[in-house]
């Protein structure tokens, strides 16, 4: 990495959709890229303070990787156009959702604001690095919400630069904004926010380091003589990512009349679905939405080949007290309840808070449960007559043995709330799915897209493989470059 002082770029041109976890997040996939134009006085460093207009209520913040042009580039091919670019650094393409009716598409007012173009603060110089292996990540106050890597991109940058050169002449400086990834939603006055573009398999794992703005609140109230700015609950939904993150009812966001849509439902087709591809998959998909802590960490099948798919039914201890346990360990407890009640094709989810020092569940209340007819058991604790349970017929996932009783460590306290279970929030009506690679958790309003961009994912990674059991290099095959990409689409797999 190098530290500089960035020299005004003549033009800094971003690119509107090119992270597949972001163009699936919006619902559209483009099949070229397309850009917009922001004005140079939108540039600041590192350290300063950015001032959201007094008025308005969505500033996005969108960590990108920024590519400067090195020479003077004009009609170049798309493998000619990495060697254009001298390094990479950091960007956050910070706009206004409510200056958006005013751009009429434009993004001039939404995205050209004094500061609203950080960059920096250092360069990673292009010849040190893989262009499709780095890694772009954003953090609000210290929280990472944004984290993806070059080899999901839908446009690779070599392309991008040729596909700009076409039209008009690059000149050193000059800034692509390369897209950004799910993730993106709102910053407050007060908020912390970073961006670091990194390198992480190349040699000394260069890093542009950490790009911080603070966000403050403005004082200047818009003038008469222009549009001013205005929100509705549907930019209030994209700004924020989602209509629950926007603390919307989904029934609040304008559509077209249409008829209530059905409450999800894990039918057996859609069941088979999941099934049909690899939890370690369906993670990948879930990391490019956003969602990074969704596995159950610690736990392993009770046996191999075991599969699990259902919805969360959910169980929590809580830690041993003699007291708490003469009130709530006897009788037909929150555990028995739990496995009692249990329905067919559910998955019931205890959160032992990681303690595997004693059985959570035992020979009788798994058979209750297969009896019942679940889809299986998920504790981030121990398991009880280990080798009974490991013979039953419903998949158990634990982690491991352990031959003491409940009261050692634990009190069943309640059921059907929302838990933690090996590290990743649970509700009922969660779906869970697991296999060989572990547990993971799927909200339901994302399972369809998930699954099915998981389809697609692993019939590619096929085409991939069979390409490299003919004998080709996995350069530019994997990931697949433009022209692999065209082979893939004359597949017969496809």
């Amino acid at each position: 990495m190098s530290n500089e002082t960035f020299t005004t770029p003549g033009k800094i041109i971003a690119v509107h959709l090119n992270y597949r976890s972001r163009a699936e997040q919006r619902g559209r996939i483009p099949a070229q890229p397309s850009y917009f134009l922001k004005p140079s006085s939108s540039i600041s460093a590192t350290g300063e303070v950015l001032e959201r207009p007094a008025g308005t209520e969505l500033l996005a913040y969108e960590g990108e990787i920024a590519l400067i042009i090195g020479e003077r580039t004009r009609r170049v091919s798309p493998a000619e156009g990495w060697s254009r670019v001298s390094g990479v650094t950091a960007a956050n393409d910070f706009g206004l959702y409510d200056l958006r009716a005013a751009d009429k598409g434009s993004n001039v007012r939404s995205k050209g604001g004094d500061g609203f173009t950080p960059i920096g603060p250092g360069v990673i110089p292009s010849i040190d690095i893989d262009p499709a292996a780095l890694r772009v990540r954003t953090w609000v106050n210290g929280a990472l919400v944004q984290e993806d890597t070059t080899d999901t991109l839908l446009f690779p940058f070599g392309q991008l630069v040729a596909d700009l050169s076409q039209l008009m002449t690059l000149e050193p400086g000059d800034m692509i904004l390369t897209g950004t990834p799910a993730g993106s939603s709102v910053a407050r006055p007060g908020d912390v926010v970073e961006v670091e573009v990194d390198a992480p398999t190349a040699p000394g794992a260069p890093t542009s380091g950490r790009l911080v703005t603070t966000i403050t609140a403005g004082t200047e109230p818009f003038g008469d003589f222009g549009t001013k700015p205005s929100v509705d609950d549907l930019q209030r939904t994209e700004a924020w990512g989602s209509a629950e993150a926007a603390g919307l009812a989904a029934a609040a966001i304008p559509a077209a009349p249409q008829a209530s849509a059905p409450a999800f439902q894990l039918t057996p087709e859609l069941r088979e679905r999941i099934l049909s591809v690899g939890v370690a998959t369906l993670s990948v998909q879930m990391r490019r939405r956003g969602y990074n802590d969704i596995s159950i960490e610690g736990v392993a099948a009770n046996k191999p080949g075991a599969k699990m798919v259902g919805r969360a039914r959910t169980l929590r201890f809580v830690p041993f007290r003699p007291d708490l346990f003469e009130s709530h360990g006897g009788g037909f407890n929150a555990q028995k309840r739990a496995f009692d009640t249990v329905n067919a094709g559910e998955v019931l989810v205890v959160d032992a808070r990681g303690v595997r020092e004693t059985g959570t569940v035992g020979d009788v209340l798994a058979l209750r449960a297969q009896v019942r007819g679940a889809a299986g058991i998920v504790t981030d604790g121990g398991v009880r007559d280990f080798d009974i349970v490991a013979s039953l017929d419903i998949p158990t996932f634990s982690q491991g043995p352990h031959p003491s009783v409940l009261g050692r460590r634990h009190v069943p306290w309640d059921a059907d709330v929302t838990i933690a279970c090996g590290g990743a929030a649970v509700q009922p009506g969660d779906v869970i799915v697991g296999d060989g690679d572990g547990v993971i958790v799927i909200p339901p309003a994302l399972v369809v897209e998930v699954v099915d961009a998981a389809i697609v994912q692993e019939r590619e990674e096929a085409f991939v493989a069979e390409m490299v059991a003919a004998g080709e290099p996995v350069d530019g095959l994997f990931p697949m470059n433009a022209a692999w990409k065209k082979r893939y689409l004359e597949w017969p797999g496809v």
